[in-house]
């Protein structure tokens, strides 16, 4: 078995300094560099951090014998109290877990960040499995998978996560037909308000609602203006704010219809045409993307693309059960329905 003093005659430094970085010591500075090194050293000659660990290791397929019941989920909770999208998924998830006999644990994407051995937050907190919300770094996800089973919900925007289970909706598709019900309405001027992907989402152009809203434009013959079509990072005071811009720059040159790529940024660009005495949908129509429960009692009713959140929360538990269970081995991706809800804010039909 690997110890501490191999890691360090590998990497070329002390045995002391390999143990300041595995335990996170916060008192002394490790050059990034070295960092790197030790934690991909650790990595590649499977040093084992703990006595936990190792009878984790030992014990991997001998669960029954000493279980928790406990599944760890990974995704900044307060993203999940801000927006009801998530809110569905995470009460579907925690309540087939209740009735399953098994305990969610939050593990802050932190945690596992900021620990590549995920000491604490796999082998101190005893979970089983555990889902994921966001998205964390390749070979964190390797190294827990050696051990763990692993779900992903709500994923969408890479292939690389091919070698884990994975429960999501097409975008790209949600998206187009979104935008192919306001073309059936008669609209031509269709703007997109919605937010890009990464770290600081900015990246517009590999965002899959907004490619469906691209494809639908491109296969009806329509080319929308550059400034109908706004990145607010995902934040609802920025949609209100830059539809606002849009609506007091351009009076003369405005889309006839929006289409939104979550219901909460559609309420909020919503207001600024409502208070800039504009009409919906007569002189802009609206359509979002989620059907969240307020998106029933908008001013007026927003129509969206219904998304069922809470099946999904259900699914990735039972999914993640069935493989601590040994019931299923082989990674599988869901891709689960979804249905347009015409309300008032796009029932009008437009003739130019």
């Amino acid at each position: 078995m690997t110890r501490l003093k191999d890691i360090a005659e590998y990497v070329g430094v002390s045995i002391s300094t390999v143990s300041r970085v595995i335990q996170n010591d916060p008192t002394r500075n490790v050059n990034p560099e070295t960092k790197k090194k030790i934690w991909d050293a650790v990595k590649d000659m499977g040093y084992i951090p703990n006595q936990n660990a190792r009878n984790l290791v030992t014990n991997n397929q001998q669960r029954t014998s000493k279980r928790t019941m406990k599944i760890g989920w990974v995704a900044d909770y307060k993203v999940i109290e801000a927006y009801p999208y998530y809110a569905n998924m995470l009460m579907g998830l925690s309540e087939y877990m209740e009735k399953s006999g098994y305990t969610l644990m939050n593990i802050p994407k932190e945690d596992i960040q900021n620990d590549p051995l995920l000491h604490k937050p796999i082998y101190e907190s005893g979970i089983e499995g555990l889902i994921l919300f966001d998205p964390v770094e390749d070979s964190i996800l390797e190294y827990a998978r050696q051990y763990i089973p692993i779900v992903g919900l709500d994923f969408s925007y890479s292939s690389k996560y091919s070698r884990f289970t994975t429960i999501d909706f097409d975008r790209e598709a949600a998206g187009k037909m979104a935008v192919e019900h306001l073309i059936q309405q008669g609209h031509r001027k269709i703007g997109f308000l919605g937010g890009g992907i990464g770290t600081k989402y900015e990246d517009l152009q590999g965002e899959c609602r907004f490619k469906g809203y691209q494809n639908a434009m491109s296969e009806a013959g329509f080319v929308p203006r550059s400034e109908w079509i706004i990145n607010t990072l995902w934040e609802m005071d920025k949609c209100y704010q830059f539809m606002t811009k849009l609506i007091r720059e351009n009076p003369a040159h405005l889309p006839t219809a929006m289409f939104c790529a979550s219901d909460m940024m559609a309420i909020a660009a919503m207001r600024a045409v409502i208070e800039n005495h504009l009409r919906i949908p007569e002189d802009i129509a609206f359509i979002g993307l989620d059907n969240i429960e307020m998106s029933k009692y908008s001013t007026p009713p927003l129509s969206t693309i219904d998304i069922p959140k809470y099946e999904m929360g259900e699914l990735a538990a039972k999914a993640i059960i069935e493989m601590i269970e040994g019931k299923t081995k082989l990674p599988v991706k869901m891709l689960v329905p979804f249905e347009l809800i015409v309300r008032e804010s796009s029932n009008f039909i437009r003739i130019e």
